[in-house]
């Protein structure tokens, strides 16, 4: 093993990671600490590690093969299967793609205190892809860190508001260890569902495979092309521990601090700290209901500005982070699927306009509540896109005439 070897291996697997901190996740992992308290916490560490076990496959067949999934597909199937993978494929990055959208647009409209107002937090969100466009041209590895950056900021801020709300260590241990979940619904059901969904992203599979590619293997090697192997699953290993703890982060931070609470409890907090949001919340009794907006408002409420700020620049880090994700794995799978060689500006203003013209009419005529409904809706789509991603992924790798040497016997 060699420390020197596992940096220069280093950074795909932190920009695969990447899609399991975006927005989407963080709307998950929020609703599932407030409707379900520390329940649900074994379902996301088990999420998260088939997931590492999917990455790995996906990382092994473009290291042995020096293709990446939408190429192979691209060999291996007919023209109709092959056509309706990749419309899936790219229904799963649009969504994705609003979905950092709504993060951003939110993010924003906190930050300025309501001044930005959402339908110009969405417009804004259109500059930042041209924002990492730039920054692309000065290579892969210099991205990769700016990367590792924003990674870094999600874990200082959602950190900030763990050890701020102090989640209950014992119940911690015992959510994530004990697959249990007494006195579960319907509601709590559709967490379980939806944290899937959220952590295991149909587009990363294309991905991972292609990023990858970016460092040289000589394979007619069968030693280099394990040892290859090795640290790229060790690298992957280690960027998934680190989203997940902070996915265990926000989980237990609204499960500590909101679980079982009502409207009527948080409008009472809200309104002795003089927040300009306490309208959010009716003065009822029913089950409080929290999003990304209405979860940052309550975290302000009850433990100051300083926690809703750094909220917001939580995931306003996360929406932005996932930008570059969504903008590689389209290019990947339309060069792999179709043989196109668009830009990578092209490519992008085609997504993003897609993207952006239903997010930005809700944003216009709608209110928050329901561009955060949007966010659930696009989980539950990311869930019914996954066998788009898997069964490639399992089919290839366990096939001797793809992987040779390296095919996966399960």
């Amino acid at each position: 093993f060699s420390f020197r070897k596992l940096w220069a291996f280093t950074g795909p697997g932190f920009l695969m990671s990447i899609a399991y901190l975006d927005p989407g996740n963080i709307e998950s992992d929020l609703q599932s600490g407030a409707i379900a308290g520390f329940k649900l916490l074994w379902v996301l560490l088990l999420a998260t590690v088939i997931g590492l076990l999917l990455q790995r496959l996906a990382a092994r067949l473009g290291v042995v093969t020096g293709l990446h999934l939408a190429e192979v597909c691209n060999r291996q199937y007919h023209k109709v299967p092959r056509i309706i993978l990749w419309l899936m494929v790219e229904l799963a990055i649009i969504g994705s793609d609003m979905q950092e959208v709504i993060g951003s647009a939110i993010a924003i409209n906190l930050l300025s205190v309501g001044r930005i107002p959402l339908w110009g937090g969405v417009l804004i969100t259109i500059a930042d892809t041209f924002v990492f466009l730039f920054l692309d041209k000065y290579g892969l590895r210099k991205l990769e860190a700016f990367f590792g950056f924003l990674i870094t900021i999600m874990a200082l801020t959602f950190g900030y508001e763990y050890i701020t709300v102090k989640p209950n260590q014992e119940k911690l241990l015992q959510g994530l260890f004990v697959p249990y979940c007494q006195n579960c619904g319907t509601p709590q059901l559709e967490q379980a569902v939806g944290i899937v969904g959220a952590v295991i992203m149909p587009h990363n599979m294309y991905l991972h495979s292609a990023l990858v590619k970016s460092r040289q293997v000589n394979r007619a090697n069968k030693r280099e092309v394990q040892e290859a192997n090795k640290y790229f699953f060790i690298e992957s290993c280690i960027a998934l521990f680190v989203s997940f703890i902070i996915n265990i982060f926000v989980v237990t931070v609204f499960a500590e601090a909101f679980f079982e609470k009502t409207n009527a409890d948080v409008n009472a907090v809200c309104i002795n700290s003089s927040s300009p949001h306490s309208s959010l919340f009716p003065n009822n009794n029913q089950t409080l209901e929290v999003d990304i907006y209405k979860g940052g408002v309550v975290l302000g409420c009850y433990f100051g500005p300083a926690a809703l700020y750094i909220w917001a620049i939580g995931i306003l880090a996360a929406g932005q982070s996932s930008t570059m994700t969504g903008t590689y794995s389209g290019q990947f799978v339309m060069e792999g699927f179709l043989n196109l060689r668009w830009s990578r500006f092209a490519r992008v203003l085609l997504t993003r306009s897609i993207a952006i013209t239903p997010t930005l009419l809700v944003a216009i005529f709608q209110d928050v509540e329901h561009l955060t409904g949007m966010n659930d809706f696009l989980n539950v789509l990311m869930s019914l896109q996954l066998p788009f991603a898997l069964i490639p992924v399992l089919t290839f790798t366990s096939l001797p005439s793809v992987m040779h040497d390296f095919a996966n016997g399960l």
